[in-house]
């Protein structure tokens, strides 16, 4: 289960560890833009909707699946598992103490994995369906390669 997501993190977890790592969460407009592209697909691998390319509800699967088992639902930046396997939280505060999740999760139907669904959570909601991802500030990532 290594290749999973982690899961049953807060929103704080998420923070503390994205921060510890010298990186950050993404703010929501971030998340998206990686999931859907410059062009604004619907979806991470175009317009159509294609349940079969993501871990959600209608797949049957019930539980998370590694992190690259979804190859055809790769977005065009390279990200995997931006619809579906798990909701993912963001930087982006809604209302106090409220922050943004994106990405839907293999407990959602499809129709709520769509990259521009919305929803929110407070931050300390705890999940087996709950993780997060992170981003390199461009600045931290100049500094490792030397730019």
């Amino acid at each position: 289960m290594l290749d999973h997501p982690v899961v049953f993190v807060t929103w704080t977890d998420a923070h503390d560890y994205a921060e510890w790592a010298g990186k950050a969460l993404p703010t929501s407009q971030q998340w998206e833009k990686t999931a859907r592209g410059t062009r604004g697909a619907v979806y991470p691998w175009g317009d159509q909707p294609t349940p079969a390319k993501c871990n959600v509800r209608e797949i049957g699967v019930g539980s998370t699946t590694p992190g690259d088992r979804y190859q055809s639902g790769i977005s065009p930046y390279g990200a995997y598992d931006m619809c579906g396997n798990v909701w993912e939280w963001c930087s982006s505060e809604t209302t106090p103490g409220r922050y943004e999740l994106k990405g839907g999760a293999w407990t959602s139907p499809f129709s709520r994995a769509t990259p521009s669904s919305f929803n929110d959570a407070a931050a300390s909601m705890c999940d087996d369906d709950t993780g997060f991802r992170c981003v390199t500030p461009a600045d931290s990532l100049e500094r490792l390669l030397g730019i």
